[in-house]
């Protein structure tokens, strides 16, 4: 498992008048690695709603779907993965509430990686590598030297996802330390929908995807 994994987080969308479901359709056109939702601020309502809709629309494109933060909700709509932050339950308590799905951790430094690693995930995300706007209170920037730290310690264990600032213009320099780079901003189009594809099918190849 190489390449894209393609973020779409709601707000961000909604801030620039994209309907969720339509963008993630275009992002599928491009068969990245994998494809998360990340909403934030929908109430759970609308979170389950969405994916939902979008499992059939990944097992036909065949690209895994990943639920942020809410293992309830990941089980609910039968996503393959949940990704889980510092603050959100750990991998033990993710598998007990929701058995049979995928595990993924975001870690910001090397004692939270190896921390990580010790409970099997089955992925591991670090970063930010570059600075992001994604979080209002972003953890210091690791850099492409920090990343590749990381690389050597998760080696041969699981899957590493770089996150924070990945652009096109990054993409090459990523893909040489990780399987996968998550990207959110450099998706978005000028306008409307136009170039999501495009944009999407130029990062996972960039970023090593197939």
């Amino acid at each position: 498992m190489r390449g894209l994994y393609a973020i779409a987080d709601s707000d961000v969308l909604e801030r620039h008048g994209i309907e969720v479901l339509a963008f993630c359709d275009r992002v599928l056109a491009a068969a990245p690695a994998m494809l998360q939702l990340r909403a934030k601020s929908a109430p759970p309502r609308q979170v389950l709603a969405w994916l939902r809709a979008l499992r059939p629309l990944c097992s036909q494109a065949r690209v895994p779907l990943v639920c942020n933060d809410r293992p309830d909700l990941a089980c609910l709509a039968r996503c393959d993965f949940v990704h889980v932050g510092q603050d959100d339950l750990d991998v033990d308590s993710v598998r007990a509430v929701a058995p049979g799905v995928r595990v993924g951790v975001s870690t910001h430094d090397e004692r939270q990686l190896r921390a990580a690693l010790e409970r099997g995930p089955d992925y591991v995300a670090f970063g930010p590598v570059f600075p992001t706007g994604s979080k209002a209170n972003p953890d210091p920037v690791v850099e492409l030297s920090g990343l590749g730290r990381a690389a050597a310690i998760a080696s041969g264990r699981v899957p590493l996802v770089a996150i924070g600032g990945i652009d096109l213009s990054r993409a090459a320099q990523v893909a040489r330390h990780a399987a996968l780079g998550a990207v959110i901003g450099a998706l978005l189009p000028e306008s409307g929908l136009d170039g999501v594809t495009a944009r999407a099918e130029a990062l996972h190849r960039a970023l090593g995807g197939g």
